[in-house]
């Protein structure tokens, strides 16, 4: 193979459509814009645009309400945490932190706090610390013989 033998290969380069080069390009004068108009001009963003009627998004009413300091937890299932301390990426000895849980990969940052729920089954005994949880978690853990502390409840007492 020589360097002017190089080749890309087929079908991985395509032309660009030229525009406005003569009637015998097929794409000629008008440069497939069609006559006159407000898309045949340039500059022209039309998203959304109705001609100059209410356009559809502010004909329809508004609804709900977004709450500019809510709180977003990181949402952790007990199933999940049984299966890194099967795993031995989670110490079931030690209590599990929110820390913990960022350092074993589960949780990938806390946010405003770590939330635990109740799906997925717990056999280990273990000592959970975390932000909030859900009453069916508590119980679940407390259930396997281990406790669960919610700092949320704490601060909210």
């Amino acid at each position: 193979m020589k360097l002017h033998e190089l080749r890309d290969n087929p079908g991985a380069t395509k032309t660009k459509k030229r525009v406005g080069r003569g009637p015998g390009s097929g794409k000629g004068k008008t440069a497939g814009r069609g006559i006159k108009g407000q898309k045949s001009r340039s500059g022209v963003a039309i998203a959304g645009y109705e001609g100059g009627q209410m356009p559809l998004y502010q004909r329809l009413p508004k609804r709900g309400f977004n709450k500019p300091n809510r709180k977003e937890f990181a949402v952790v299932n007990l199933g999940l945490i049984e299966k890194f301390v099967e795993a031995g990426k989670l110490d079931a000895g030690a209590e599990i932190t929110e820390d913990a849980l960022v350092a074993s990969g589960l949780v990938r940052r806390k946010l405003d706090g770590v939330r635990v729920l109740a799906k997925g089954e717990v056999t280990s005994k273990l000592t959970i610390t975390v932000t909030g949880a859900s009453k069916a978690a508590v119980a679940a853990v407390e259930k396997a013989g281990g406790s669960l502390t919610t700092t949320a409840a704490a601060a909210a007492e």
